[in-house]
């Protein structure tokens, strides 16, 4: 695996996805993004390793620990009781669900990668772009906009909790179905980003008395309108042949700026800030 590929994707085994977890405030979230360093070390350590039975082994142990997290999602969904209305998860709670789930995407891949097997006729080259993907495009992207949702309830933070996830759906979608259903979930993916974006800047970043929050809020809201470009552009050029920028210069550009200037500077920035109705993802 690239070295920068291997040092993002550390960043969201490591930090991005236990921290994360603890911007929910939900309790058993919580206790999990304690437990993830068990898990995340032997795969952030296996991403050093030669291909082969040791490297597959310790990225198994990821995979056992973001299949746990999924199944978090499990009893979020069978819960939701009482009249019609409420049988439906709110968008800020389908975000959350959605980064859930996400890892285990990231993880599957990982494993296939780190065994050296093509995965659904996918190359080891795409698996292993595939796991930072999932981490920050998934996880990280899905998780901001539930908390943006959250904070801005009105009919943009219902569109950026829902886009998202539906954007990142249709991007998984697009691998199996082709270039121009990938090319949909990015324009949908990036419609959703860019109001995660307008909403972090107009509504959640005023807000903020701490000038190092507005700056990180900031941050992330500039750097996420311009990352989104780079994968407009790289999903166009894939569906109609166009001119468009290579796989490791997307690593070092898209890849680079959404996991540091937006997934880290979010996360820092939300930990410093008090979310409203803190229970309500209970």
């Amino acid at each position: 695996m690239p070295v920068l590929v291997g040092l993002i994707v550390m960043l969201g085994m490591l930090v991005i996805v236990p921290a994360g977890l603890r911007l929910t405030g939900a309790p058993d979230l919580a206790r999990i993004g304690r437990l993830w360093p068990v898990f995340a070390a032997p795969g952030a350590v296996s991403l050093w390793l030669p291909r082969g039975t040791a490297a597959t082994v310790l990225a198994l142990c990821y995979g056992l620990g973001a299949v746990l997290l999924a199944l978090h999602a499990v009893p979020r969904v069978t819960r939701r009781g009482g009249p019609p209305r409420s049988a439906v998860p709110a968008p800020a709670e389908i975000a959350l669900l959605t980064a859930l789930v996400t890892p285990a995407v990231a993880a599957t891949a990982l494993v296939a990668e780190r065994a050296g097997h093509p995965l659904f006729g996918f190359g080891l080259g795409i698996l292993a772009l595939t796991v930072p993907h999932f981490h920050f495009a998934g996880f990280a992207a899905a998780l901001v906009a539930g908390l943006v949702g959250r904070v801005a309830d009105g009919p943009a933070g219902r569109f950026a909790a829902l886009s998202v996830p539906l954007g990142t759906l249709f991007v998984l979608a697009g691998y199996f179905i082709g270039d121009w259903a990938e090319l949909g979930g990015a324009v949908v993916l990036t419609a959703g980003m860019w109001t995660v974006a307008l909403l972090t800047w107009r509504t959640v970043r005023p807000a903020q008395r701490d000038r190092a929050t507005r700056l990180l809020l900031a941050v992330s809201a500039a750097v996420l309108a311009g990352t989104m470009v780079l994968a407009l552009t790289w999903a166009l050029g894939e569906a109609t042949g166009m001119p468009h920028p290579g796989l490791l210069w997307m690593a070092a550009t898209h890849g680079v700026g959404n996991a540091l200037g937006f997934a880290l500077c979010s996360v820092l920035a939300w930990q410093r800030l008090r979310l409203p109705d803190e229970g309500s993802t209970r």
